[in-house]
């Protein structure tokens, strides 16, 4: 065997290895990529669930909650406060869910079910309230995306999720 013929079936070979190198690396490149679709999801999951488990585990709370969804003049200024704080995270995690869906880190049938949801708590009259004096501190994209949804004819959130108005106990 002459050098050409050697020189040839040596890059023949490493055309090889590279071709190998960049599938393997495409294989990592999704794998990880789906790591981090599911651990955005989760990750969402989590901060909603950290905003409600609040008015699970505090009955004044979830009081505060379920009153102020309906009408905010029915609490003191101090609950009022508590509800702003409550919504202001509810929202930040939901729009955190938001940019995960935008950036392709949230399946669309788990971001079709967050959307619902936030469909009709911004339709409840205090996050209305609240996001008419406080919607600066959000993201454009995500103010425009809440302008843009469509109104849902049954509102439907804890407060009222039965049709009937919840008790304030």
């Amino acid at each position: 065997m002459n050098w050409e013929a050697i020189n040839a079936v040596s890059q023949f070979v490493s055309s090889i290895a590279v071709v190998l190198s960049v599938l393997y690396l495409g294989i990592q490149v999704h794998r990880s990529t789906r790591v981090a679709r599911v651990a955005a999801q989760d990750a969402a999951a989590s901060a909603v669930r950290d905003v409600t488990n609040t008015f699970m585990e505090n009955a004044e709370m979830s009081r505060i909650w379920g009153a102020g969804l309906e009408d905010l003049n029915t609490l003191s200024v101090e609950d009022q406060a508590r509800f702003f704080h409550a919504t202001h995270q509810f929202l930040k995690a939901l729009e955190t869910i938001h940019f995960h869906y935008l950036n392709g880190l949230m399946d669309k049938q788990l971001w079709l079910g967050w959307q619902e949801l936030l469909r009709h708590y911004v339709a409840a009259p205090g996050i209305a309230q609240y996001w008419s004096v406080r919607s600066e501190l959000f993201s454009q994209r995500f103010r425009e995306f809440i302008s843009d949804l469509e109104p849902v004819r049954d509102r439907r959130t804890v407060a009222n999720l039965l049709g009937q108005k919840a008790s304030a106990e």
